[in-house]
């Protein structure tokens, strides 16, 4: 294809002209830059059009030549597959064809891609198979600003890639003002004999200013009681006093959303009759592709859009026609405690710099006005930036990457910031009990390799690699896509919960969710695929479970890659032999998960097995309100004062010490 002007045929056919003039200006010295300097950071405002137009820029300037592919990481697999869409919607393809995009359990790309989004993470996968990325001619990291673990360790492997592929042209694109740790970063020492003791630079930084309206920043008086009720009467008082424009919400997490969503469902019917409707919508991680996407599409006639959205709107996702901004000014971060070993999301309070995303979200098309939930001397309080991801979580499952890619001293691995040596040793020691890790802390063969390569993080990983001593291995497969699918299988509508329990009584288990989950799948394969009511009338997410099919299917070729084969017969179990499959289950469970084992107290709650943390089991479970004396659980989610465990099975205390002696001892 000629290498058109881009000012002159491009721009027209895009949704927002004036905007994207900002990088279209900027387009021949960033090639240039590109073109000379290894490492190009680029900082721009969220919706200048960096993730959409870069990559295009760089498949008309010919990095695609012979076969090679521009590869564009994204922190969050929802920015992964809208970017592609709105990409290949650009670029006049199918999404899989010339623009693609992979994340896990998910892949549209194939032979004639050029332009591939991925997330972080599954571009640390790929270099399982091919080290130096071989394919790739551009890697451009996205919104690095947000130091997810992926995105951080992800930046180390390029740094070492580089020293091999002198040809490979990095770009680290970043919102904030971060640029200058990047460069600091990809910056080497010179050799020792030069005069001048200076680095080598091998960053440049471009800046793109994104072009913005001026956006009115309104506080509260007085701290709120509860910012989920007092965001919900903002938007009511928006919608009745405010011109027209569509509404972005920030809220924690999913459970807050479909509230949020539903009262406003309720309050704007009671709005004045021939007045302009409300269309709440939701958006975060776990939402369906499908759904995620009306949030992009324009509001019908007489409707004003409001999307309550998780973080995942603040950085990586541009919606267009949004006025005005509602912030509830707090963020869910994962936090883990190496002592305890559990791993939570908690809402807390968000950093300066992401409140200035989320204002800024307000004034892309015209003036806006963002209303911050908080008072201006709450905002003077808050950090500058949140802790980096990687200095706050389990990193097992990274150590167990970083090892499987060859990396096997990870304390001296090249961090953009080191993490804290407590949360190294405890990865270290996760690993080493779940036999993936040897006395001197090398990768097992194959064990370690194996778990390394499945698409699960660690503990599932043991489990389903156990599964085949148990006998399971068909059953423990269908748990492990169960639990894979980061979304409620149940649909609840507002009213019915009553409906939806008895619907969940009928395939429940008395060993608890885990078996419960196996109960659902294997009714939906053997009917729900043939009749369309069935899953309307056991209130069953049809495109969840149909998702769980698809992911099965992958982690069984994984399997089946190592040599492992999985028998299907579905045959009618009589009861001792269900009985004798349900405990085996349970051992193998108990074999991946005896980290997160938690003893039942007299007054119904749990404790975990050092006795520190007092757990609830989590009101969607079985096994909430049951009696059971050990139990081992999938996740815990702290909400409000209250630490919660989801995806519960019992366990007998005595396999705890047959299949973790390394890690538990009895004194």
């Amino acid at each position: 294809m000629a290498d058109f002007d881009l000012g002159a045929v491009f721009i027209p056919a895009l949704h927002k002209p004036a905007e994207l003039l900002a990088i279209a200006k900027h387009r021949r010295s960033l090639l240039y830059l590109i073109e000379t300097s290894p490492v190009t950071i680029v900082v721009g405002q969220t919706g200048s059009g960096k993730s959409t137009q870069i990559p295009q820029f760089l498949e008309r300037a010919g990095w695609c030549a012979n076969g090679k592919i521009i590869g564009i990481t994204q922190p969050r697999r929802v920015a992964a597959t809208t970017v592609a869409v709105r990409v290949a919607e650009e670029f006049g393809c199918e999404v899989g064809k010339e623009v693609g995009y992979s994340i896990r359990f998910e892949d549209a790309t194939s032979e004639t891609t050029r332009i591939k989004f991925l997330t972080d993470g599954l571009l640390i996968r790929e270099a399982l198979v091919d080290p130096l990325l071989s394919r790739y001619s551009v890697i451009m990291v996205d919104e690095a600003h947000e130091r997810s673990i992926s995105s951080d360790i992800l930046l180390g492997l390029l740094k070492k890639i580089r020293k091999k592929r002198p040809d490979l042209r990095i770009i680290v694109s970043s919102a904030t003002l971060q640029a200058e740790e990047f460069r600091d970063f990809f910056s080497e020492p010179k050799e020792e004999t030069a005069n001048d003791k200076e680095d080598v630079n091998n960053a440049s930084i471009v800046s793109l200013e994104g072009r913005t309206y001026p956006i009115d920043i309104l506080y509260l008086d007085s701290a709120a009681e509860d910012y989920l009720e007092k965001a919900v009467s903002t938007v009511i008082d928006i919608h009745a006093n405010e011109p027209k424009g569509d509404i972005l919400v920030f809220l924690t997490g999913r459970e807050e959303i479909e509230q949020a969503v539903q009262a406003i469902s309720e309050r704007s019917a009671q709005l004045p009759p021939g007045s302009q409707a409300i269309l709440p919508l939701p958006l975060y991680a776990g939402l369906p592709t499908d759904q995620q996407m009306y949030v992009f599409e324009e509001a019908p006639e007489n409707f004003r859009k409001v999307i309550f959205s998780t973080n995942i709107s603040e950085a990586s996702v541009t919606i267009d026609g949004i006025v005005y901004v509602v912030d509830s000014g707090f963020v869910k971060l994962r936090a883990y405690d190496p002592k305890t070993g559990i791993e939570s999301l908690t809402a807390t309070p968000v950093s300066k710099a992401s409140a200035a995303q989320r204002a800024g979200r307000a004034g892309r098309t015209r003036p806006g006005k963002c209303f911050r939930l908080y008072t201006e001397e709450a905002y003077q309080s808050l950090p500058d930036a949140n802790i980096p991801e990687i200095q706050r979580s389990n990193l097992a499952p990274f150590v167990l990457q970083l090892k499987a890619l060859g990396i096997d001293n990870v304390l001296r691995f090249d961090f953009l910031t080191p993490p804290p040596a407590e949360l190294m040793i405890r990865a270290l020691e996760l690993l080493y009990s779940l036999g993936a890790l040897d006395e001197y802390a090398k990768l097992t063969k194959p064990l370690g390799q194996r778990m390394a390569e499945l698409a699960v993080e660690p503990m599932m990983a043991k489990t389903l690699l156990s599964a085949p001593s148990f006998g399971c291995l068909s059953e423990i497969l269908t748990i492990a896509a169960m639990t894979s699918l980061g979304g409620n299988i149940w649909i609840q509508h507002e009213g019915e919960k009553k409906k939806t329990e008895s619907a969940k009584r009928k395939f429940a288990a008395e060993e608890g969710d885990h078996l419960t989950l196996l109960n659902v799948y294997q009714a939906f394969v053997t009917k729900g695929r043939k009749e369309s009511r069935f899953c309307h009338e056991n209130l069953l997410n049809f495109k969840l479970m149909a998702r769980a099919v698809s992911i099965r299917a992958q982690l069984k070729r994984y399997l089946e890659r190592f040599g492992l084969n999985v028998d299907e017969s579905l045959a009618a179990h009589t009861t001792s032999t269900a009985n004798n499959k349900a405990e085996q289950i349970q051992r193998c469970l108990t074999a991946g998960y005896f980290a997160h084992a938690a003893r039942m107290q007299p007054d119904g709650t749990f404790r975990n097995v050092s006795g520190t943390t007092v757990l609830h089991a989590h009101p969607s479970s079985i096994m909430f309100n049951r009696k059971a004396d050990w139990v081992m659980f999938h996740e815990v989610m702290e909400t409000g004062n209250k630490t919660f465990i989801r995806d519960i099975t019992r366990i007998e205390k005595s396999w705890l010490l047959e299949y973790a002696p390394e890690f538990y001892k009895t004194s």
